[in-house]
Protein backbone atom coordinates (compact mmCIF):
# COMPACT_ATOMS: atom_id res chain seq x y z
CA UNK A 1 0.00 0.00 0.00
CA UNK A 2 2.73 2.23 0.78
CA UNK A 3 3.99 1.93 -2.37
CA UNK A 4 1.16 3.44 -3.83
CA UNK A 5 1.23 6.17 -1.97
CA UNK A 6 4.27 6.77 -3.34
CA UNK A 7 3.63 7.02 -6.63
CA UNK A 8 0.53 9.13 -5.43
CA UNK A 9 2.75 11.61 -3.95
CA UNK A 10 4.90 11.61 -7.28
CA UNK A 11 2.28 12.42 -9.37
CA UNK A 12 1.40 15.18 -6.82
CA UNK A 13 4.32 16.77 -6.85
CA UNK A 14 4.52 16.72 -10.30
CA UNK A 15 1.03 17.79 -11.16
CA UNK A 16 1.86 21.08 -8.13
CA UNK A 17 4.49 21.60 -10.53
CA UNK A 18 2.20 21.90 -14.04
CA UNK A 19 0.30 23.86 -12.80
CA UNK A 20 1.88 27.09 -12.51
CA UNK A 21 3.95 26.60 -15.85
CA UNK A 22 3.06 29.29 -17.87
CA UNK A 23 1.92 27.17 -21.33
CA UNK A 24 -0.35 24.93 -19.25
CA UNK A 25 -1.80 27.94 -17.65
CA UNK A 26 -2.64 29.11 -21.76
CA UNK A 27 -3.79 25.78 -22.72
CA UNK A 28 -7.04 26.59 -20.69
CA UNK A 29 -8.38 22.63 -21.51
CA UNK A 30 -5.07 21.17 -19.95
CA UNK A 31 -5.22 23.62 -17.38
CA UNK A 32 -8.72 22.79 -16.16
CA UNK A 33 -8.05 18.55 -16.30
CA UNK A 34 -5.13 18.83 -14.01
CA UNK A 35 -6.92 21.56 -11.44
CA UNK A 36 -9.18 18.70 -11.60
CA UNK A 37 -6.53 15.98 -10.79
CA UNK A 38 -5.00 17.85 -7.99
CA UNK A 39 -8.11 18.49 -6.42
CA UNK A 40 -8.56 14.99 -6.54
CA UNK A 41 -4.60 14.12 -5.88
CA UNK A 42 -4.70 16.56 -3.12
CA UNK A 43 -7.61 13.91 -0.71
CA UNK A 44 -5.22 10.98 -0.92
CA UNK A 45 -2.20 12.71 -0.26
CA UNK A 46 -3.54 13.97 3.08
CA UNK A 47 -5.04 10.92 3.84
CA UNK A 48 -1.63 9.38 2.68
CA UNK A 49 0.44 11.62 5.15
CA UNK A 50 -1.92 10.54 8.26
CA UNK A 51 -1.50 6.79 7.38
CA UNK A 52 2.21 7.39 7.13
CA UNK A 53 2.22 8.97 10.80
CA UNK A 54 0.24 6.48 12.50
CA UNK A 55 2.17 3.66 10.96
CA UNK A 56 5.43 5.82 12.27
CA UNK A 57 3.32 5.84 15.65
CA UNK A 58 2.83 2.21 15.37
CA UNK A 59 5.77 1.54 15.23
CA UNK A 60 7.57 3.63 17.43
CA UNK A 61 5.05 2.06 20.19
CA UNK A 62 6.07 -1.20 19.99
CA UNK A 63 9.47 -0.54 20.26
CA UNK A 64 8.62 1.27 23.59
CA UNK A 65 7.04 -1.70 25.24
CA UNK A 66 9.31 -3.92 23.77
CA UNK A 67 11.92 -1.71 25.55
CA UNK A 68 9.61 -1.34 28.40
CA UNK A 69 12.76 0.37 31.05
CA UNK A 70 10.43 3.82 31.69
CA UNK A 71 7.01 2.16 32.98
CA UNK A 72 5.80 5.47 31.91
CA UNK A 73 6.76 5.77 28.64
CA UNK A 74 5.21 2.25 28.19
CA UNK A 75 1.89 3.39 29.91
CA UNK A 76 1.98 6.33 26.66
CA UNK A 77 2.91 3.72 24.06
CA UNK A 78 0.11 1.46 25.26
CA UNK A 79 -2.51 4.22 24.44
CA UNK A 80 -0.82 5.23 21.62
CA UNK A 81 -0.36 1.96 20.25
CA UNK A 82 -4.25 1.39 21.09
CA UNK A 83 -5.49 4.62 18.98
CA UNK A 84 -3.40 3.66 15.88
CA UNK A 85 -4.80 -0.10 15.56
CA UNK A 86 -8.37 1.68 16.45
CA UNK A 87 -7.62 4.08 13.80
CA UNK A 88 -5.59 2.30 11.17
CA UNK A 89 -8.32 -0.39 9.81
CA UNK A 90 -11.00 2.59 8.98
CA UNK A 91 -8.08 4.99 7.00
CA UNK A 92 -7.32 2.09 4.91
CA UNK A 93 -10.89 1.72 4.15
CA UNK A 94 -10.91 5.37 3.13
CA UNK A 95 -7.74 5.04 1.16
CA UNK A 96 -8.80 1.72 -0.53
CA UNK A 97 -12.10 3.63 -1.79
CA UNK A 98 -9.95 6.88 -2.77
CA UNK A 99 -7.68 4.80 -4.73
CA UNK A 100 -10.27 3.57 -7.02
CA UNK A 101 -10.54 5.01 -10.49
CA UNK A 102 -12.77 8.07 -10.45
CA UNK A 103 -15.08 8.77 -13.25
CA UNK A 104 -13.81 11.77 -15.01
CA UNK A 105 -17.48 12.60 -15.58
CA UNK A 106 -18.10 13.02 -11.94
CA UNK A 107 -16.94 16.61 -11.53
CA UNK A 108 -18.91 18.32 -13.92
CA UNK A 109 -22.45 20.02 -13.06
CA UNK A 110 -25.21 18.74 -14.16
CA UNK A 111 -28.72 19.70 -16.02
CA UNK A 112 -31.61 17.66 -15.07
CA UNK A 113 -34.64 17.04 -16.68
CA UNK A 114 -37.77 15.59 -15.23
CA UNK A 115 -40.85 14.58 -17.41
CA UNK A 116 -44.30 13.61 -15.79
CA UNK A 117 -44.85 9.97 -17.02
CA UNK A 118 -48.16 7.76 -16.71
CA UNK A 119 -50.63 9.01 -14.61
CA UNK A 120 -52.15 12.13 -15.88
CA UNK A 121 -52.30 15.09 -13.18
CA UNK A 122 -51.65 13.37 -10.79
CA UNK A 123 -47.80 12.21 -12.45
CA UNK A 124 -47.19 16.28 -13.23
CA UNK A 125 -47.79 16.77 -9.18
CA UNK A 126 -45.38 13.90 -8.49
CA UNK A 127 -43.05 15.44 -11.26
CA UNK A 128 -43.37 18.41 -8.87
CA UNK A 129 -42.59 16.87 -5.94
CA UNK A 130 -39.57 15.80 -7.52
CA UNK A 131 -38.95 18.78 -8.35
CA UNK A 132 -38.98 20.40 -4.68
CA UNK A 133 -36.94 17.46 -3.33
CA UNK A 134 -33.94 18.11 -5.74
CA UNK A 135 -33.80 21.81 -5.56
CA UNK A 136 -34.28 21.10 -1.28
CA UNK A 137 -31.28 18.56 -1.55
CA UNK A 138 -29.03 20.85 -3.62
CA UNK A 139 -29.49 24.03 -1.36
CA UNK A 140 -28.55 21.26 1.88
CA UNK A 141 -25.62 20.77 -0.59
CA UNK A 142 -24.87 24.36 -1.55
CA UNK A 143 -25.07 23.84 -5.09
CA UNK A 144 -26.82 26.75 -6.87
CA UNK A 145 -29.91 25.94 -9.07
CA UNK A 146 -31.18 27.42 -12.02
CA UNK A 147 -34.47 27.05 -13.84
CA UNK A 148 -33.89 26.33 -17.45
CA UNK A 149 -37.60 26.02 -19.06
CA UNK A 150 -40.82 23.81 -17.66
CA UNK A 151 -44.14 23.60 -18.83
CA UNK A 152 -46.57 23.49 -15.89
CA UNK A 153 -49.23 20.93 -15.22
CA UNK A 154 -53.34 21.48 -15.43
CA UNK A 155 -54.40 20.51 -11.57
CA UNK A 156 -50.08 21.67 -10.31
CA UNK A 157 -46.74 20.45 -10.45
CA UNK A 158 -45.13 20.23 -14.10
CA UNK A 159 -45.33 17.95 -17.21
CA UNK A 160 -41.75 18.87 -17.55
CA UNK A 161 -38.88 20.76 -15.82
CA UNK A 162 -35.42 21.37 -17.08
CA UNK A 163 -32.87 22.88 -14.36
CA UNK A 164 -29.12 23.21 -14.19
CA UNK A 165 -27.12 22.75 -11.16
CA UNK A 166 -23.81 23.76 -10.38
CA UNK A 167 -21.24 22.91 -7.47
CA UNK A 168 -19.07 20.54 -6.28
CA UNK A 169 -18.87 17.33 -8.19
CA UNK A 170 -22.89 16.97 -8.72
CA UNK A 171 -22.48 14.85 -11.80
CA UNK A 172 -20.88 11.98 -9.18
CA UNK A 173 -23.28 12.53 -6.78
CA UNK A 174 -26.84 12.70 -8.67
CA UNK A 175 -25.94 10.64 -11.85
CA UNK A 176 -27.82 7.59 -9.83
CA UNK A 177 -30.90 9.41 -9.43
CA UNK A 178 -31.66 8.82 -13.48
CA UNK A 179 -34.36 6.56 -14.63
CA UNK A 180 -38.00 6.04 -13.76
CA UNK A 181 -39.33 7.14 -10.56
CA UNK A 182 -42.89 5.32 -9.30
CA UNK A 183 -45.14 7.11 -6.65
CA UNK A 184 -48.19 4.92 -4.86
CA UNK A 185 -50.73 7.42 -3.51
CA UNK A 186 -54.53 8.26 -2.98
CA UNK A 187 -54.38 11.68 -5.83
CA UNK A 188 -56.01 14.85 -4.87
CA UNK A 189 -58.30 13.76 -7.53
CA UNK A 190 -59.90 10.26 -6.17
CA UNK A 191 -62.80 10.70 -4.45
CA UNK A 192 -62.92 6.89 -3.48
CA UNK A 193 -59.66 7.03 -1.49
CA UNK A 194 -57.99 4.47 -4.71
CA UNK A 195 -53.81 4.17 -4.49
CA UNK A 196 -52.70 4.82 -7.83
CA UNK A 197 -49.30 4.62 -9.41
CA UNK A 198 -47.90 7.04 -11.36
CA UNK A 199 -44.60 8.00 -12.50
CA UNK A 200 -42.13 10.48 -14.08
CA UNK A 201 -38.79 10.16 -15.61
CA UNK A 202 -35.40 11.99 -14.59
CA UNK A 203 -32.59 12.18 -16.60
CA UNK A 204 -29.07 13.30 -14.98
CA UNK A 205 -26.79 14.77 -17.80
CA UNK A 206 -23.27 15.94 -17.12
CA UNK A 207 -23.18 19.43 -18.26
CA UNK A 208 -20.75 19.29 -21.28
CA UNK A 209 -18.07 22.17 -21.82
CA UNK A 210 -17.04 23.70 -25.00
CA UNK A 211 -14.07 21.90 -25.43
CA UNK A 212 -16.03 18.26 -24.56
CA UNK A 213 -18.70 19.46 -27.81
CA UNK A 214 -18.06 20.84 -30.39
CA UNK A 215 -21.11 22.36 -31.87
CA UNK A 216 -21.45 23.67 -35.55
CA UNK A 217 -23.77 26.24 -35.69
CA UNK A 218 -24.62 26.08 -38.97
CA UNK A 219 -26.15 22.48 -38.19
CA UNK A 220 -28.12 24.45 -35.66
CA UNK A 221 -31.74 25.77 -36.73
CA UNK A 222 -32.69 28.69 -34.05
CA UNK A 223 -36.27 30.16 -33.91
CA UNK A 224 -37.37 32.81 -31.35
CA UNK A 225 -40.61 33.05 -29.65
CA UNK A 226 -42.66 34.48 -26.86
CA UNK A 227 -42.32 33.38 -23.17
CA UNK A 228 -45.01 31.85 -21.53
CA UNK A 229 -46.14 31.56 -18.02
CA UNK A 230 -45.08 34.00 -15.23
CA UNK A 231 -42.99 36.54 -16.01
CA UNK A 232 -45.30 40.04 -16.07
CA UNK A 233 -45.62 42.20 -18.86
CA UNK A 234 -42.90 40.81 -21.47
CA UNK A 235 -44.72 37.58 -21.63
CA UNK A 236 -46.41 37.19 -24.70
CA UNK A 237 -45.27 40.65 -26.22
CA UNK A 238 -41.19 40.06 -26.38
CA UNK A 239 -39.60 37.23 -28.91
CA UNK A 240 -37.08 36.67 -25.97
CA UNK A 241 -37.74 32.56 -25.67
CA UNK A 242 -35.48 30.62 -27.90
CA UNK A 243 -35.70 27.02 -29.61
CA UNK A 244 -32.62 25.26 -30.64
CA UNK A 245 -32.77 22.33 -33.42
CA UNK A 246 -29.46 20.55 -34.13
CA UNK A 247 -30.59 19.18 -37.70
CA UNK A 248 -28.21 16.05 -38.19
CA UNK A 249 -29.68 14.76 -34.58
CA UNK A 250 -32.91 15.99 -34.25
CA UNK A 251 -32.35 17.02 -30.22
CA UNK A 252 -34.26 19.90 -29.45
CA UNK A 253 -33.25 22.53 -27.00
CA UNK A 254 -35.46 25.80 -25.61
CA UNK A 255 -35.10 27.98 -22.73
CA UNK A 256 -37.33 30.86 -22.09
CA UNK A 257 -36.48 31.42 -18.42
CA UNK A 258 -34.37 34.61 -18.84
CA UNK A 259 -36.05 38.06 -19.89
CA UNK A 260 -33.26 38.62 -22.50
CA UNK A 261 -33.16 36.82 -25.91
CA UNK A 262 -29.80 36.51 -25.25
CA UNK A 263 -28.74 34.58 -22.06
CA UNK A 264 -31.96 32.56 -22.39
CA UNK A 265 -29.92 31.08 -26.26
CA UNK A 266 -26.77 30.67 -23.66
CA UNK A 267 -28.69 28.21 -21.34
CA UNK A 268 -30.67 26.42 -24.57
CA UNK A 269 -26.95 26.21 -25.66
CA UNK A 270 -25.83 24.75 -23.03
CA UNK A 271 -28.39 21.96 -22.65
CA UNK A 272 -28.16 21.03 -26.16
CA UNK A 273 -24.87 20.19 -25.89
CA UNK A 274 -24.87 18.46 -22.66
CA UNK A 275 -27.66 16.61 -24.65
CA UNK A 276 -25.50 15.98 -27.68
CA UNK A 277 -22.63 14.70 -25.20
CA UNK A 278 -25.11 12.38 -23.27
CA UNK A 279 -25.81 11.16 -26.70
CA UNK A 280 -21.81 9.49 -26.63
CA UNK A 281 -22.16 9.17 -23.21
CA UNK A 282 -24.80 6.43 -22.74
CA UNK A 283 -23.90 4.55 -25.97
CA UNK A 284 -20.42 4.53 -23.32
CA UNK A 285 -22.11 3.56 -20.71
CA UNK A 286 -24.28 0.83 -22.28
CA UNK A 287 -21.10 -0.63 -23.44
CA UNK A 288 -19.53 -0.32 -19.79
CA UNK A 289 -23.27 -1.72 -18.47
CA UNK A 290 -22.60 -5.11 -20.27
CA UNK A 291 -18.74 -5.31 -18.80
CA UNK A 292 -19.92 -4.55 -15.16
CA UNK A 293 -23.01 -4.11 -12.59
CA UNK A 294 -23.53 -0.37 -13.26
CA UNK A 295 -26.16 1.75 -11.40
CA UNK A 296 -25.99 4.52 -13.86
CA UNK A 297 -28.26 3.29 -16.10
CA UNK A 298 -28.27 6.21 -19.07
CA UNK A 299 -28.81 3.96 -21.63
CA UNK A 300 -31.71 2.46 -20.72
CA UNK A 301 -34.41 5.19 -19.74
CA UNK A 302 -37.36 2.80 -18.95
CA UNK A 303 -35.30 1.35 -16.01
CA UNK A 304 -37.75 1.53 -12.87
CA UNK A 305 -35.18 2.63 -9.92
CA UNK A 306 -37.09 3.71 -7.18
CA UNK A 307 -40.96 3.85 -5.54
CA UNK A 308 -42.44 6.35 -3.35
CA UNK A 309 -45.14 4.19 -1.45
CA UNK A 310 -47.73 7.18 0.57
CA UNK A 311 -49.60 4.52 2.28
CA UNK A 312 -46.96 2.96 3.87
CA UNK A 313 -44.38 5.88 4.02
CA UNK A 314 -41.40 4.06 2.46
CA UNK A 315 -39.26 4.62 -0.27
CA UNK A 316 -37.77 1.66 -2.10
CA UNK A 317 -34.68 1.39 -4.15
CA UNK A 318 -35.28 -1.54 -6.63
CA UNK A 319 -31.24 -1.53 -8.44
CA UNK A 320 -29.85 -2.47 -4.66
CA UNK A 321 -33.25 -3.76 -2.87
CA UNK A 322 -33.06 -1.22 -0.20
CA UNK A 323 -36.10 -0.07 2.08
CA UNK A 324 -36.82 3.13 3.77
CA UNK A 325 -39.65 4.00 6.06
CA UNK A 326 -38.86 7.72 6.20
CA UNK A 327 -40.83 8.79 3.25
CA UNK A 328 -41.60 12.14 4.44
CA UNK A 329 -37.90 13.28 5.03
CA UNK A 330 -36.87 11.78 1.70
CA UNK A 331 -39.09 13.60 -0.67
CA UNK A 332 -38.26 16.83 1.40
CA UNK A 333 -34.68 16.61 0.47
CA UNK A 334 -32.98 14.05 2.66
CA UNK A 335 -32.01 11.88 -0.47
CA UNK A 336 -28.68 11.50 1.32
CA UNK A 337 -29.37 8.09 3.10
CA UNK A 338 -30.04 6.63 -0.59
CA UNK A 339 -26.98 8.05 -2.60
CA UNK A 340 -24.74 7.08 -0.02
CA UNK A 341 -25.93 3.66 -0.02
CA UNK A 342 -25.79 3.16 -3.69
CA UNK A 343 -22.40 4.80 -3.78
CA UNK A 344 -21.27 2.25 -1.24
CA UNK A 345 -22.56 -0.25 -3.31
CA UNK A 346 -20.93 1.03 -7.16
CA UNK A 347 -17.90 1.31 -4.90
CA UNK A 348 -17.76 -2.24 -3.60
CA UNK A 349 -18.60 -3.19 -7.11
CA UNK A 350 -15.63 -1.46 -8.55
CA UNK A 351 -13.50 -2.76 -5.48
CA UNK A 352 -14.39 -6.55 -6.74
CA UNK A 353 -13.51 -5.81 -10.07
CA UNK A 354 -9.80 -4.44 -9.84
CA UNK A 355 -9.36 -7.54 -8.01
CA UNK A 356 -6.20 -6.15 -5.89
CA UNK A 357 -6.30 -2.38 -4.57
CA UNK A 358 -3.66 -3.54 -2.38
Amino acid sequence: MLEKLQIIQQRFDEVSDLIIQPDIIADQKRYVQLNKEYKDLQKLVDKANEYKTLTSNQEEAEEIIKDGSDAEMVEMAKMELEEAKEKLPQLEEEIKYLLIPKDPEDAKNVVVEIRAGTGGDEASIFAGDLYRMYTKYCQDQNWSVSLVDSSEGTAGGFKEVIFEVSGEDVYGTMKFESGVHRVQRVPQTETQGRVHTSAATVMVLPEAEEFDVEINMNDVRIDYFCSSGPGGQSVNTTYSAVRLTHEPTGIVAQCQDQKSQHKNKDKALKVLRSRLYELELSKKLEADAQKRNSLVSSGDRSAKIRTYNYPQGRVTDHRIGLTLYDLQNIINGDVQKLIDELQLFQNTEKLKESGEVF
